[in-house]
């Protein structure tokens, strides 16, 4: 099958994060001389993995233009071709203490200054630069594949299929589009604004993806087009090393969260260690509620039950997370939140699916990850912020090894017919492919 040469916007092939390891997938087996990326210089401080590409073109100083006075202190980037290998990232600048303080001072007190202002979305822009226009030139794609999630990245699409003219796939992770430009006294102008520019991109897109089929559905009653759902592909070779293949529940039973933690999230993590404490009471248990992150909550040592474990390397997860008694899926329940999470699916649902071990769902009803499992019953779900009734659920998982059983096994058979990546990958292909002709 000859594949075509697929330019990638806004997302580098990257393992740390849902975008890149969800793409990271999809191109399984793609020839690695058919691919090319460009990005800003700031995503490119992420741990790339050239080994599925490693033709990069670093959007910089060049392209990226701000209006006075933002263009005297803003970060500068080298513009031009970047090569990845082991130890060097060529001209790409390292995230160091001060860059990390730059970017909370940013995130925390800046940005909501300029987004109260109603200037966010209109200090700076991305130009074509002719450097640029060369790169694109000599690489001559055949078909281009984007993704996006601010006004900035959404009017580069736009005048990167005006420039090239080629077949164009755009690939929806979030629904940034419900939060963006909400904020500020200029709220209802940039709101319309943006929904305007966005629809734009999608008129020109020949072919429009979704992260879930509760996107999908949704989309398509919003913007009247068509959203074919890719979510994460898994390796299932990779997942069954470490399947669980026995129910019986260990000497002390636990309970494995694996993700990020910080303000909405720990709500729900807390909630999660109160309902085991009670599990624990009424039945005389020692259940270990395991939160694997990069730092542990700061409320951990309030729960003898709650340990705290460092990531894991990712070739070691399949046994990690099939070694575990049950694996947790919390999502945060306030407004905001569901809001910008609604129609996603989280990346790690189809690796605790192929995993083996039962899951629990903590998430409210109107989001894609609770639609699903409840269409299939591939997991236990709690809809509701109550910890009686988590506790409840808990409760019912641990004294029914029949139920877990049957959920374990609807939710590995699902992932081995919905979400293998042999099976998943060359469906994609032949979706760029009729792209491209």
């Amino acid at each position: 099958m000859q594949l075509p040469k697929v330019l990638i916007l806004n997302q580098p092939f990257v393992t740390n994060t849902g975008g890149g390891i969800t793409m990271s997938n999809l191109f399984s087996g793609w020839d690695k001389d058919k691919l090319a990326v460009t990005c800003l210089g700031h995503i490119l401080t992420k741990e790339i993995d050239p080994e599925i590409c490693n033709n990069y073109y670093q959007l910089g100083h060049e392209e990226r233009k701000w209006i006075f006075p933002f263009n005297l202190f803003s970060r500068k980037y080298e513009s031009g071709i970047i090569k990845f290998n082991t130890n060097t990232k060529d001209k790409v600048i390292a995230e160091d203490t001060k860059s990390k303080s730059r970017i909370s001072f940013l995130n925390n007190y800046m940005n909501p200054f300029l987004n109260y202002l109603g200037i966010s979305h209109m200090i700076n822009k991305i130009v074509l630069s002719e450097k640029f226009k060369k790169w694109l030139d000599d690489y001559n794609p055949d078909v281009v594949y984007a993704q996006c999630s601010s006004r900035e990245s959404i009017l580069f699409c736009i005048a990167i299929k005006k420039y090239l003219n080629k077949p164009y796939i755009f690939h929806m992770m979030d629904d940034w589009p419900s939060l963006i430009g909400i904020k500020g006294f200029m709220s209802n102008y940039w709101k319309k604004k943006i929904d305007l520019e966005f629809k734009t991109l999608l008129d020109i897109t020949d072919i429009h993806l979704g992260i879930s089929d509760y996107m999908s559905e949704a989309y398509k009653k919003r913007y009247g087009k068509d959203f074919v759902t890719y979510h994460n592909p898994i390796n299932l070779d990779f997942w069954q090393k470490g399947q669980k293949q026995n129910y019986n529940l260990s000497k002390k039973p636990t309970i494995l969260y694996a993700g990020r933690i910080g303000l909405g999230i720990d709500s729900s993590l807390k909630s999660i260690a109160k309902a085991i404490e009670i599990v624990n009471n009424d039945l005389n248990l020692s259940i270990e509620f395991q939160i694997q992150s990069q730092t542990p909550p700061p409320w951990i040592s309030n729960y003898k039950h709650v340990i705290h474990k460092l990531f894991v390397p990712y070739n070691k997860l399949p046994n990690e997370f099939g070694n575990t008694d049950f694996l947790i899926l919390p999502y945060d329940f306030s407004p905001k939140s569901l809001a910008y999470i609604k129609y996603s699916m989280p990346t790690k649902a189809s690796e605790y699916m192929a995993s083996g071990a039962p899951i629990l769902i903590y998430a409210p009803l109107e989001t894609a990850l609770v639609q699903y499992a409840e269409k299939s019953s591939w997991a236990s779900i709690v809809t509701e912020q109550n910890i009686t009734q988590l506790a409840k659920e808990i409760k019912k998982l641990v004294l029914d090894k029949t139920y877990r059983k049957k959920l374990s096994e609807t939710a590995k058979n699902l992932a081995m017919e919905r979400h293998d990546t042999k099976i998943v990958a060359r469906r994609f292909q032949k979706t760029i492919i009729e792209a491209a002709e």
